[in-house]
């Protein structure tokens, strides 16, 4: 296949006017390609969306463990141009726990989006930060638990979080760091706690600013530390409601756009109307890009990631540059994918989206296929 007519998003973070060619579900160099031509009318071509911070859309929740919720999920997140997913689990019972773990190790899905890991949110996180987490699940860092349930999700998962304040989560870090992305998440950590964490191996932050304590000028607290750090990376949720675009503009200022990750963090809201849902076993109401808990918690966003990057870019002026590199090459470098998805490059799986000028999706492929 040859997709002629485009804008292609390059590796150096530029759109390059020319083709693109797939041979057998893989990108490929020019001319290397026959067969269909797509005229892709002038629309821009960028990588599939990578999003590894997401629970539901369309009426389906991971923590559902089912096979069928994944499967819609990923059909329904391939229709946005999100093309591999590493959903989130919750604050949940261990029992459910190991039901998920267990249930996305056995999906062998073929169509929608990739499921390429698990985002571990829960339960190691503090009871004050928790958000719209079950308090009554939330317990201490257990490295055997954690290893169990890697086991059981057949090595999927690619995130684990962690309030580093919370007795052992230390001994934590340095137990599993070199077998998983450790981030710091819904925690009441100061600097000296979270910069410590970063030094034994953590990495990561979760929807920076949310379910933690903000920045102050004499008391930077996790931002500050992760803004030092210059090997961790940050979350940021785009959708309008969790952050004012003054602070996400400053957020890529301080630290780059290579260090900036875009998540949807969505909930099974996501794609349907509003009204009330639910979330890690909680009622969740829905108005517009809202969703709140009854006592008026951000439970989630109700904002897939292409809308969260068309929000980045046309609302909150991050160049379209930055922004699809966030929700593309840096995620899929965070969980080790990029080897395979994250650019359109020769070898890698033809995951490619096509979006014309006002950013709306006109095409989505998958392995070079159309969805």
């Amino acid at each position: 296949m040859i997709i002629k007519n485009v804008k292609i998003y390059t590796e150096d973070k530029t759109f390059a006017e020319g083709e693109a060619a797939v041979v057998d579900g893989k990108f490929a160099a020019p001319g290397a390609a026959d067969g269909e031509v797509v005229d892709g009318e002038g629309c821009y071509m960028i990588p599939g969306l990578v999003d590894i911070h997401f629970h539901g859309c369309v009426g389906d929740d991971f923590c559902d463990a089912s096979e069928d919720a994944i499967a819609n999920m990923a059909k329904h997140e391939a229709s946005i141009g999100v093309t591999s997913i590493c959903p989130a689990t919750m604050t949940l019972s261990e029992e459910d726990l190991h039901n998920i773990m267990k249930t996305a190790g056995a999906y062998n899905g073929t169509e929608g989006a990739k499921l390429v890991g698990i985002n571990m949110e829960g339960p190691f996180i503090s009871e004050k930060k928790k958000g719209a987490q079950a308090a009554d699940y939330i317990r201490k860092c257990d490295t055997a638990l954690f290893r169990k349930l890697q086991e059981e999700s057949g090595n999927l998962i690619r995130l684990v979080d962690i309030a580093p304040e919370n007795d052992g989560a230390m001994e934590f870090i340095r137990d599993v760091k070199d077998e998983v992305v450790i981030s710091i998440a819904h925690t009441t950590a100061d600097y000296d706690t979270a910069a410590r964490a970063l030094a034994e191996g953590a990495s990561h932050i979760t929807h920076l600013y949310n379910a933690m304590p903000p920045l102050n000028h004499r008391d930077p607290g996790v931002i500050g530390a992760a803004r030092d750090d210059e090997k961790c990376h940050v979350e940021l949720i785009c959708d309008g409601v969790h952050i004012h675009p003054s602070v996400v503009r400053a957020t890529f200022a301080m630290f780059g756009a290579d260090r900036v990750i875009l998540i949807s963090d969505s909930m099974r809201a996501t794609g349907l109307t509003d009204g009330q849902y639910t979330l890690g076993g909680q009622d969740v109401f829905v108005k517009g890009p809202l969703a709140t808990l009854a006592d008026g918690t951000i439970a989630g966003s109700a904002t897939d990631l292409m809308g969260c990057l068309k929000v980045a870019v046309q609302k909150m002026g991050i160049p379209l540059e930055d922004a699809v590199a966030c929700a593309t090459a840096n995620p899929a470098r965070e969980i080790g994918i990029y080897d395979r998805c994250g650019s359109i490059t020769p070898g890698k799986d033809a995951d490619f989206v096509l979006l014309d000028a006002d950013l709306n999706v006109k095409a989505v492929y998958v392995n070079g296929k159309k969805q």
